[in-house]
């Protein structure tokens, strides 16, 4: 057992020790002061405790609040379309709530010290209101319905059919990583199958290399690179175990779950540099999380989003290798040379002449 193991049941001993002689020491007060003095004197400590820990914990509130709300996303806004419409939910969600905390909790430990026990007082036998147990069961269901209503609206617009012209990417988990893939330039995805996946032969994914449309797609592990205002489809997959892609900047989600492709869509709104000089941070990166625990590497599952303009994409795009030649370099197309001994082109300007 180690040392640190050792320290925590000591202590954790020590507490129960100083509780059990607190307690003993009351019931030997109550003794000796008498029950029903001692039930007073316990009941006015009480009271006043409760109004101590409403004190208390509302500062507590203000200052976690301040300590660690700038950690947080909330100050920064969404990076996608989409995202802005679950923020809206989310402080909406997050007002009504806090006012009903609030107010139930001030009012139950207020109420904890007013009503203290007095002699000068009888409790009032109150079992049962019918119009008061139906407002406050009517109102929460209504409000629940109406908050449930918005999300499965938004959900379906994000689970729902992408725009015509957004670009495809897609992304699939492992453990304990990410592959992402492009089409090539005919914009189809080349067929692929669980059972062809070789990692010693280079095809991660399964692709069919019998397949012409696999001949030019693009496979990186890098980073996923998407377009500045350009809506993008993600299709998503597993290879072994249910994996969750999160992109907690654009507040998106979406389960990759193995034999069960799912997808969902969103415009960028801000480019990574963009991004870096709103959080006024120069190290910015958009984060892909699992967010679905995956096993004993899953702390270290962690990809890399890349937004950037049009102009770059497409530039960063022409330097990509499809994975089909990587694996048969031999059919690479060869580039033409020239020939210094070929004099076609020097004396076609003088045969167009005559």
């Amino acid at each position: 057992m180690s040392t640190t193991s050792i320290l925590l049941l000591a202590i954790l001993g020590l507490g129960f020790l100083i509780t059990f002689q607190i307690a003993k020491a009351s019931e030997y007060v109550s003794i000796l002061k008498g029950e029903k003095k001692a039930f007073e004197q316990s009941n006015k400590i009480n009271g006043f405790l409760m109004m101590v820990f409403l004190v208390l914990g509302l500062v507590g509130i203000w200052w976690c609040h301040d300590l660690y709300y700038h950690k947080t996303l909330l100050p920064f806004p969404s990076a996608s379309d989409h995202g802005e419409k679950i923020d809206t939910m989310m402080f909406i969600t997050i007002a009504i709530t806090g006012v009903v905390f609030f107010i139930t909790q001030i009012l139950l430990f207020w109420f904890s010290y007013k009503y203290q026990y007095s002699d000068k007082r009888k409790a009032y036998f109150y079992p049962h209101n019918s119009n008061w147990e139906m407002l406050w069961t009517t109102i929460p269901a209504i409000t629940l319905c109406i908050l449930v209503g918005f999300g499965l609206y938004y959900w379906y617009k994000i689970t729902g059919d992408a725009p015509k012209d957004a670009m495809q990417v897609e992304i699939t988990g492992k453990q304990f990583g990410w592959i992402y893939r492009y089409p090539g330039k005919d914009n189809v995805y080349g067929k692929k199958y669980y059972k062809n996946i070789d990692e010693a032969n280079s095809n991660e994914l399964g692709l069919i290399w019998e397949d012409e449309y696999s001949h030019d797609d693009i496979v990186t592990s890098e980073a996923m690179y998407l377009v500045k205002d350009k809506p993008v489809k993600i299709n998503i997959f597993s290879r072994d175990v249910i994996h969750s892609v999160g992109l907690p900047h654009f507040r998106m989600k979406m389960d990759a779950v193995p034999g069960t492709p799912t997808t969902m869509h969103f415009t960028p709104k801000y480019t990574t540099d963009e991004m870096r000089e709103i959080t006024k941070n120069p190290n910015f990166e958009y984060e892909i999380a699992c967010d679905q625990l995956c096993g004993n590497g899953h702390y270290s599952m962690k990809g890399v989003v890349k937004v950037v303009t049009q102009s770059e994409f497409i530039l960063w795009r022409a330097k990509q290798r499809a994975k089909y030649l990587d694996v048969f370099p031999e059919n690479a197309p060869s580039t033409p040379s020239a020939n210094p001994t070929d004099t076609t082109t020097k004396t076609a300007p003088a045969a167009l002449n005559k």
